[in-house]
């Protein structure tokens, strides 16, 4: 039997299963979100995520219910090209994946030891998650 294969096979169906609720961002993640949501996105979506005009709520029922079982990849696609507002796609990887993880401190949902991946290709196989499935 050829155990690498094995183990390989074993880390994909782990990594396929990964929600929100299974702590994808780290706490210092979240923090490091939190200075930049503070410098490019509290001027349309306030400091308390609760948007304004033309911009969306980050932390209310409609936007979890607009997230909810949709893999991260999509929203990090979202931020990714249309955010900020005055200078779309202009945010480096690294940093949209501080803003979920700030967002998803926001939202509750638990943090880990490791931080969420600035990659949307890695962000495919976590399942934004109300409730542990």
């Amino acid at each position: 039997m050829n155990w690498t294969m094995v183990a390989a096979a074993a880390l994909v169906l782990v990594a396929q299963g990964r929600t929100t609720q299974d702590g994808v961002y780290s706490d210092a993640q979240a923090k490091r979100g939190e200075a930049t949501y503070a410098k490019a996105c509290t001027s349309c979506h306030g400091t308390d995520l609760s948007g304004s005009g033309q911009a969306p709520a980050l932390a209310d029922a409609d936007f979890v219910k607009e997230w909810n079982d949709q893999p991260l990849s999509d929203l990090y696609d979202r931020i990714q090209a249309t955010m900020p507002a005055d200078a779309p796609g202009s945010m480096k990887p690294a940093d949209v994946a501080d803003v979920m993880a700030f967002i998803l401190a926001r939202a509750r949902m638990p943090a880990g030891t490791g931080d969420l991946p600035g990659a949307a290709a890695a962000l495919k196989s976590i399942t934004f998650a109300v409730t542990k499935h």
